[in-house]
């Protein structure tokens, strides 16, 4: 193990392994610290309870860097439709990918598939370093030089120390960095099912008075379950046993996928808004949920934290072939304003779809109807909704973009 690297990646999750491959090809000498490197896949283990859905700017990003194949030899999920009611009304939209002419909205993929497909493309670099097996003991951040101890004493030095170690991030902390904070006062139920009927390759979502509850589908034809509830309405849920609780759930989708035959284990998560007040100082950066965390309505988490890898990336290698420090302030302000707005973008949306669905005002629910419907009717509105989801719109990095947005619109990276 060296002890000296240019940069250190502090968390080799998603989003710290995405921007470890995107960086891999240049000179710099790179180091990734993870801990908890998953078991390798069998098609018969059963699903992860955490999954993400890969957006198409996402899957261009993991394709552009070799991973996406490492995904689709493991397991994943297409998308084709998306349909979304609310519970309290006849509010509906129904997104199809042949609107758009694509042949699918997404992908649904186990945030482990995506981390095994990361780590096989890390190995194939000689200029990355992947250190498992070891966390975190303390952090020194020092703007030209900083140290990272391992809980065996080794100690690593680097000139860009980089945050992408999760929403209650070492480096943050080592940086003094404050957070803005909103806490929905909700917790995230997750789990796996296998309903009566087929889903239909439809990502599903009703909107309930106590919070969104989606059905994402999975390969084997079983569902991936985010049930987002009040505090004390998930707390009676995850207190339940199976049946009870899968009567509870089949009645919450209005039975729209018949009985629930099975539900494995069930874990929840506090839902919390976060959002670093800076996300750099000379000689640190931070990335994905060190930076920010949303509510996982639209699940556009995972997305947003690739965005931020692919840009800061972009970002760093153009200061090297300019010939500018990667690692500088003035470099690293320019990741920051990119990612900054539109990630504030996506938070106060879902914030917003929050609390209007989330509100039982019967005013409020009518209005809330009629504008889904209106959205129904307009080929218009869903177009722009849909490319929105899919990660067509706002400011992409270079490798985000499909080959008719790159002959749309310039194609010269960011100096």
């Amino acid at each position: 193990m060296k002890t000296n690297y240019d940069v250190i990646i502090v968390g080799g999750g998603m989003v710290g392994s995405t921007l470890a491959c995107a960086l891999a090809q240049s000179a710099l000498k790179i180091a990734v610290i993870e801990k908890h490197i998953p078991g390798e896949i069998d098609p018969a283990d059963d699903y992860d309870l955490r999954v993400s859905a890969i957006s198409h700017s996402s899957q261009q990003v993991l394709d552009y860097l070799g991973v996406w194949s490492g995904i689709e030899k493991r397991r994943c999920c297409a998308y084709e439709k998306m349909q979304v009611w609310d519970a309290q009304g006849d509010g509906e939209v129904i997104f199809d990918a042949a609107d758009s002419g694509v042949k699918e909205l997404g992908h649904i993929v186990e945030n482990r598939v995506l981390q095994l497909a990361l780590l096989d493309r890390i190995a194939a670099h000689d200029n990355v370093e992947l250190i498992s097996g070891q966390s975190v003991k303390a952090i020194d951040y020092q703007p030209q030089n900083s140290c990272v101890t391992l809980e065996n004493g080794q100690r690593l030095s680097c000139r860009l120390l980089v945050g992408a170690d999760g929403a209650h991030s070492m480096v943050r902390q080592a940086a003094s960095i404050d957070l803005e904070l909103a806490d929905y006062q909700q917790k995230g139920i997750v789990c796996v099912v296998r309903p009566d009927k087929h889903h239909q390759h439809t990502a599903w979502q009703r909107f309930l008075a106590t919070g969104p509850l989606a059905f994402l589908p999975l390969s084997s034809g079983q569902c991936s379950i985010v049930w987002s509830a009040d505090s004390a309405e998930a707390e009676k849920l995850l207190a339940l046993d199976d049946e009870s609780f899968s009567k509870q759930l089949c009645h919450a989708f209005d039975g729209k996928l018949g009985r629930i035959q099975s539900v494995s284990e069930r874990a929840a998560f506090p839902l919390i808004r976060r959002h670093a007040r800076e996300y750099i100082k000379e000689g640190l950066v931070l990335v994905g949920d060190a930076a920010h965390t949303i509510h996982p309505l639209a699940g556009q988490g995972v997305n947003l934290g690739l965005m931020d890898a692919a840009s800061l990336a972009e970002v760093m290698n153009n200061a090297i072939l300019h010939r500018r420090d990667f690692a500088s302030y003035q470099t690293l302000r320019k990741y920051e304003r990119w990612r900054r707005g539109e990630n504030q973008l996506m938070m106060f949306s879902m914030s917003g779809f929050k609390n209007l669905f989330g509100n039982d005002n019967s005013l409020i629910s009518q209005l809330r109807n009629l504008g889904l419907n209106l959205v129904q009717k307009s080929e218009l509105a869903k177009s722009l909704l849909m490319r929105r989801a899919m990660g067509f719109e706002g400011d992409l990095p270079v490798i985000a973009r499909d080959r008719w947005q790159l002959e749309a619109g310039s194609t010269e990276q960011r100096r």
